[in-house]
């Protein structure tokens, strides 16, 4: 008797065991059965059966179109159980001539365009098989593919056809499956044939010798392909990455215009995704000179307009399509198939040599189909001559017999007929029996022995059966030969834009506050209005103006220790008294983080290193090239810093032998040689710059000239004007000497300094809670390195001053 646990049909597995086991035949399923072609007839499953469908429901070339929602059905029904609308997908790109460099279905209503729009739903349009199809399908029925059950063992359905071309490379194939992908790019048909009959004549032939034949991809929209050295490796090991470039022609036209006419585009491209990518362009002015941007394609072809001005850099605008749009794509081969029941990545010649691999299988079946066909027919035409040779005693047996079956029987006996030449006799018609009757059947006799020799010379001979696959080859080349479309260059052009031939030169007034508001600004609004009319918040004041042009670039730090770089040709262009643009709305920026230095560059390369200066008392020096970026469109860090540290200036020399000035807000002061501090790469922290005690830190630390001034504003309302020749020469991260007297009871705090050229004046603006003051800094008297300078305001009614701001005049 049985257990409980004997019954039980639950079975204890780890689910890793059981994942892995299901998933591994998903992945065989999809690699073998949906994504990746046969080598030998090209096709995936599904088109296999779509093509067989409509070959089995006599759906040809040269009969009616049928609804397509018929043959979806049927190939539904007997041979795909999957969705309609991927059966339908599949079936319509076999009929797209964008996309197919040899339509293998033909079809009736919209199917699709190159725009990317879908063909019409399958009850409204019509197709049948291509007359090049038939050669896929040609002698389907005599034996040359092996059949299989279908999904319900109802119908067989070929596992290959017989493709009497190499369909593979004619019209390529892309899929995706589990671990495997494939992009087979479409050939010429004329070019892959010669590459055939070479292989097949000189088997040790080269893949060099291959492409003096195939050239390389034909592809249904032409274009042109560049890069011979890929071409090789692709073609080598089935790997490799070329460039397709449209063709692109200039046209003169009435008027202060020139077009660029673009006739052809990259395989598998979107025009209306291209159109619109080259409009936003024109749109955002990216490129200076285009007018206009118009797609003018209609039933003679493809064309796409861009209208430019005469005096624009027409190549420019070009180069730049090509660079910043679909206008050149790179095509990567990855020529995976199917071969041998397993994906395989197959140079040019592999693929060849397998597909003629699979034509001496068909050709051999074939040929053994038909020689049992032939001798059997031979047999019967002996038969029927033997009994024409003795027609009156064949034709008293079938009096004298009882029946049909008694005739057959009475004439084996009496003649030694064979049961099927027998029958041939009894069926034979009274009129068939005239001389006339005889000669054709000696006729067909003779007919059959020469077919029957060359068939069995072709099945005893390796050279005759490789010489019927030449001459079909031949003959479907003849047949079906078309010029090639895509025009091949060896070498890939390597596309370099400067913003000199994209941008027109324009002198502006670019401008940033230390809110960071930031615009440019026309030269003609700048001059009729005031500089002092600079559109800000109230509060908010200039940190950098002055003049540029649009081909410079705006360089921004921040007290967070980045940089931004913006192009000033991509500044908004606003008018001097209204405000300009804030840099959050282009940059993310992080909470507390505000512009503290700003300037205009023509280029980074520039014998020049950027010095910057923390709170807490670090410094670095980079050199300026290291700043250069290609991606702007967030901000950099240039800086690392300490935590609660962040950057207070920013200064830019080519003066290796400069000193640096550094100031604290207790008045400690210290100067030394830039030299001094070493150079570093973005990202560091830099060195000491000086010996900050706890509770003080760095209200200046730049490089300053020969020959200038110190400015200082103290809490207390003192303003000091000192030489920076009376400042000694000390070393880094020294305390410093005092620059103001020590007045223990009511000390003076440094809130702001600045540092001008000798014979340049400042515009000084004293701020506290409730009182503005502006003064002149040559106002100032010079003062000694120990005194505390001039109260230009009375703190007791003024308030203690909070911070200044100093404005060059």
């Amino acid at each position: 008797m049985k257990t409980m646990a004997e019954h039980n049909p639950l079975q204890q597995l780890k689910l890793e065991d059981v994942i892995g086991d299901r998933f591994g035949r998903y992945s065989k399923y999809v690699i073998q059965d949906r994504a990746i072609p046969d080598v030998r007839d090209g096709l995936k499953p599904v088109q296999r059966r779509i093509l067989y469908a409509m070959y089995k429901e006599g759906n040809t070339f040269d009969k009616n179109y049928r609804k397509s929602a018929k043959t979806v059905g049927n190939v539904i029904g007997n041979y795909h159980p999957h969705g309609e609308i991927s059966i339908y997908d599949a079936m319509v790109r076999l009929g797209q001539d964008w996309k197919m460099r040899e339509e293998l279905i033909l079809i009736h209503g919209n199917k699709g365009s190159v725009d990317g729009d879908p063909a019409a739903a399958m009850r409204y349009t019509e197709a049948k098989l291509a007359e090049i199809s038939g050669e896929l399908l040609r002698d389907l029925n005599k034996n040359t593919v092996p059949f299989i059950d279908n999904f319900d063992d109802t119908e067989k359905e070929p596992s290959v056809l017989p493709a009497k071309f190499p369909n593979i490379l004619v019209n390529g194939a892309t899929g995706i499956s589990a671990g495997y992908a494939t992009d087979i790019p479409p050939h010429n048909l004329s070019e892959v044939i010669d590459a055939t009959l070479k292989i097949i004549d000189k088997p040790s032939v080269t893949v060099d010798e291959l492409m003096n034949f195939v050239k390389g991809p034909d592809f249904p929209t032409g274009g042109i392909i560049q890069g011979k050295n890929e071409l090789k490796k692709a073609y080598t090991n089935g790997k490799g990455r070329i460039v397709v470039r449209s063709v692109v022609n200039k046209e003169e036209t009435r008027g202060n215009k020139v077009l660029i006419v673009i006739t052809e585009i990259p395989f598998e491209v979107n025009k209306a995704n291209l159109v619109k990518k080259m409009d936003e362009i024109r749109a955002d002015r990216k490129v200076d000179g285009i007018i206009e941007v118009r797609d003018e394609t209609d039933r003679e072809g493809l064309r796409i307009v861009v209208e430019a001005r005469k005096d624009a850099n027409i190549d420019a605008i070009i180069n730049y399509f090509y660079k910043k749009t679909d206008l050149q794509v790179s095509y990567n081969f990855n020529m995976v198939a199917i071969s041998d029941r397993a994906p395989k990545r197959m140079g040019l010649k592999d693929i060849l040599e397998a597909y003629i691999k699979h034509q001496e299988t068909v050709i051999t079946n074939r040929s053994k189909y038909e020689l049992d066909h032939a001798k059997k027919r031979m047999h019967i035409i002996e038969g029927l001559i033997k009994a024409l040779s003795i027609l009156d005693e064949v034709i008293k047996t079938i009096r004298e017999s009882a029946n049909k079956r008694n005739a057959k029987e009475n004439l084996m006996e009496r003649f030694n007929f064979t049961e099927a030449q027998a029958e041939a006799i009894v069926m034979l018609q009274l009129y068939r029996l005239t001389n006339t009757d005889v000669v054709e059947l000696e006729t067909e006799q003779s007919e059959l022995e020469f077919q029957i020799n060359q068939l069995q010379e072709i099945l005893a001979d390796d050279k005759k059966l490789k010489n019927v696959i030449k001459s079909e080859l031949r003959a479907i080349k003849k047949k079906y030969a078309s010029e090639r479309l895509t025009q091949v260059e060896d070498e890939i052009e390597n596309i370099e834009i400067s913003k000199e031939e994209l941008i027109a030169k324009e002198d502006t007034i670019v401008s940033l506050t230390k809110e960071g508001y930031v615009k440019r600004t026309s030269l003609r609004s700048y001059n009729a209005s005031n500089p002092d009319e600079l559109g800000r918040r109230e509060g908010d004041y200039v940190l950098f103006s002055g003049p540029s042009n649009t081909l410079e670039q705006l360089m921004i730090f921040t007290n967070y220790g980045n940089y931004m770089i913006i192009p000033v040709h991509d500044l908004q262009d606003i008018r001097w008294k209204d405000m300009g643009q804030h840099l959050s709305s282009r940059f993310n920026l992080k909470h507390g983080e505000a512009p503290i230095y700003a300037t205009t560059l023509e280029s980074f390369n520039q014998d020049q290193t950027v010095v910057l200066t923390t709170k807490a008392g670090q410094v670095k020096q980079t050199a300026l090239k290291e700043f250069e970026a290609t991606r702007i469109s967030r901000p950099i860090v240039n800086m690392k810093l300490k935590k609660d540290d962040e950057v207070i200036a920013v200064s830019i020399t080519d003066q290796t032998d400069a000193s640096l000035l550094f100031i604290t807000s207790k008045g400690l002061s210290l100067k030394y040689p830039l030299a001094e501090v070493s150079q570093t790469g973005l990202k560091s922290q830099g060195v000491r710059a000086m010996n900050v005690k706890a509770g003080d830190h760095l209200i200046l630390g730049q490089v300053i000239p020969e020959a200038g001034n110190l400015i200082t504003v103290s809490n207390r309302g003192a303003v000091k004007r000192t030489k920076l020749d009376v400042f000694d020469i000390g070393a880094r991260a020294q305390v410093g000497t005092m620059l103001y007297k020590d007045i223990k009871s009511k000390p003076h705090i440094i809130v702001a300094a600045s540092v001008i050229d000798e014979g340049v004046d400042q515009e000084i603006t004293l701020l506290s809670d409730t009182s503005i003051e502006t003064i002149r800094a040559n106002e100032v008297r010079l003062s000694g390195k120990y005194s505390n300078g001039s109260f230009v305001v009375d703190e007791d009614t003024f308030g203690k001053i909070e911070t200044a701001h100093f404005s060059d005049l």
